[in-house]
């Protein structure tokens, strides 16, 4: 079994929108996302798999069928290649984990 024995290091990939890379495997990976009250994630899309928990404040997907809300205690999933886009519209920060598959240890847009 391996553990994650160093510190996760928080990046911010876009105002107000905070990654921390928890842990990584070969199959999947692990990230805390904060988003802050206006945050903005662009619409992108990428190969992995997507699946997340909301457990706080309310994030609003951006998706090609239109828009869908998931607020504390809801899952999501996006498919690979789903182009999608999200943002915090509330008043409160969004606290969410995210598992991608294969792992992701940075945004596309980062690179």
């Amino acid at each position: 079994m391996d553990t994650a024995g160093n510190a996760a290091e928080t990046v911010e990939v876009e105002p107000g929108v905070h990654l921390t890379q928890l842990v990584a495997g070969e199959a999947m990976s692990v990230q805390h996302v904060r988003m802050e009250p206006g945050a903005i994630v662009p619409e992108h899309s990428h190969h992995h798999e997507q699946v997340g928990y909301v457990y706080a404040g309310e994030l609003t997907f951006l998706l090609a069928g239109g828009e869908v809300s998931v607020g504390p205690g809801e899952g999501y999933s996006l498919e690979s290649e789903e182009v999608h886009g999200a943002q915090n519209r509330g008043e409160e920060t969004v606290l969410a984990v995210d598992v991608f598959s294969p792992p992701r240890p940075n945004p596309d847009w980062l690179e």
